[in-house]
């Protein structure tokens, strides 16, 4: 079995499953490349009986059932051969015919891989799996049954949230995240791979915590040659994952895209209005539904809006490599007017559009890490909420625009303004914008009208210059380190 890195929580829950004397379902979702097979199949394939049948992506009923004599004869090897079988009843009758002959001791192990690929858009296979697991499979305490799909919000939908015949008999349910930064250099090192904490960040800020990109680091490499192999030399593994990403997650996926694409274009975000308007979707059901399967999938999230009802709360992406190919590879690969070169990354990073998508990556990473922030702080115990807030300065009103990106809320009296600035060195705070600071504080103070204590939190790769201008706007400063801090 190869060794399955990290996953410290999920191998908790498995082995919780592989020990117990009851029947077991567990439903398994993520973002696609995240890693869910591999720990399923490294995890379970040598503790029992292992059964796996795999979805065929965009194949009908009969594509997905002439599979199972196959992944029936690799977990049974002594069984005399079966047919095809006609639908899905016959395939789960097929198994637990098999299954009556094992003995009770032997763990069974039926897993059921890209589950949304195999329901091929028909309700026949889970009415089925419904009816087995329920005659059946649930009466059987050696038997595990693992449902699994990247497509996460038809899994949230058909299986978490069954109303139907499977309701109420998940025993267990994994949601596997992309790797935190501490994971990822984790991850990297044991490989041989050694990158400065600032150049993993830029790793990072291009194509995530996702394992299958990562595996495609090699060693030697700095963070500027990495992004540059992996999503613009030619044939490099990224350069149209997004296209393949999108197709095999929602099918008819044009308008998930346009909803990318307009978050893309707004990088703090959008309202459900703003995003309404922008891509001339119906505000509504069709809206909605692409909303929850981008956020249920890892590629978009939330952020409230201080003290105000979710109608003013922010979508915005969240997934790095998503945000990173609508910024540079898409206009690079299909769009050039000239051929790409092979330093090409290494002069965009000279640009100033890098550095504003910069700040915007670096906000992003900041957001997904944001209990580690909180533990850097030292306000694990009273941090309470995380939010933004912004206002706008209408003709003629006497108080300025301002807007505060990151607001954590406490229950000590206090609260943490937080702002990030990706930088090279240690972050020199001017005078001009000491005054800045200081005045979204007095405006956010007066229009939330807050009675607690406000600090206003700078964090940045190298944190700052403590010179006359930070003293006076800023209560402390973060680095790098703070991305890192284990919780």
């Amino acid at each position: 079995m190869e060794e399955i890195f990290g996953r410290e929580s999920e191998k908790g829950k498995l082995e919780r499953l592989i020990n117990s004397a009851k029947p077991e379902l567990l439903a398994v979702y993520g973002r696609r490349r995240v890693g869910k097979t591999f720990l399923m199949r490294e995890y379970f394939r040598n503790r029992g009986i292992f059964f796996e049948l795999t979805g065929v992506y965009k194949g009908n009923t009969a594509d997905q059932l002439r599979r199972f004599p196959e992944a029936f004869y690799e977990a049974f090897p002594s069984q005399k051969e079966i047919n095809i079988p006609k639908d899905w009843k016959e395939a789960f009758d097929i198994l637990r015919e098999r299954i009556s002959q094992e003995p009770q001791e032997q763990k069974i192990i039926l897993f059921l891989d890209e589950l949304p690929w195999l329901a091929a858009k028909r309700p026949e296979l889970l009415m089925s799996l419904e009816h087995a697991w329920n005659r059946y499979f649930s009466r059987k305490p050696n038997v595990i049954m693992i449902l699994c799909g990247s497509a996460a919000s038809w899994m949230i939908k058909k299986i978490i949230n069954n109303s139907g015949g499977l309701y109420g008999r998940l025993t267990e349910k994994i949601h596997l995240q992309p790797f935190t930064l501490l994971e990822t250099e984790k991850y990297l090192a044991v490989r041989g791979i050694h990158l400065e904490r600032k150049q993993l960040v830029e790793v990072y800020m291009s194509i995530g915590g996702i394992p299958k990109y990562l595996d495609h680091i090699l060693k030697g490499m700095s963070a500027s040659q990495i992004i540059q192999t992996l999503c613009f030399s030619p044939g490099g593994f990224l350069n149209t994952e997004f296209r393949s990403l999108f197709e095999a997650l929602f099918g008819s996926h044009k308008h998930h895209i346009a909803v990318i694409e307009a978050l893309a274009a707004s990088p703090q975000g959008l309202t459900y209005k703003q995003l309404a308007n922008s891509t001339q979707l119906t505000s509504g059901g069709q809206l909605s539904d692409i909303i929850d399967d981008l956020e249920a999938s890892g590629f978009i999230g939330v952020v409230p809006f201080y003290g105000r009802k979710k109608q003013t709360e922010r979508y915005r992406i969240i997934d790095e490599y998503t945000l990173f190919y609508l910024a540079w590879i898409k206009d690079a690969l299909f769009y050039q007017e000239r051929p790409i070169t092979a330093n090409y990354w290494q002069s965009v990073q000279q640009s100033q559009k890098y550095n504003v998508w910069a700040g915007y990556a670096f906000e992003n990473i900041c957001f997904k890490h944001i209990t580690s922030i909180i533990e850097a702080l030292k306000i694990s115990v009273v941090a309470r909420s995380a939010s933004y807030w912004a206002h706008h300065s209408k003709p003629g009103g006497d108080i300025p625009g301002a807007q505060i990106d990151l607001i954590i809320d406490r229950a000590d009296r206090t609260m943490s303004l937080c702002e990030m600035k990706f930088a090279n060195a240690p972050y020199i705070v001017t005078k001009d914008y000491a005054l800045k600071i200081n005045q979204k504080r007095s405006t956010f103070q007066a229009l939330s009208k807050t009675k607690k204590t406000l600090f206003n939190i700078l964090i940045a790769p190298y944190g700052a210059v403590e010179n006359a201008s930070y003293h006076s706007a800023f209560d402390q400063h973060l680095t790098l380190e703070a991305l890192f801090y284990p919780v």
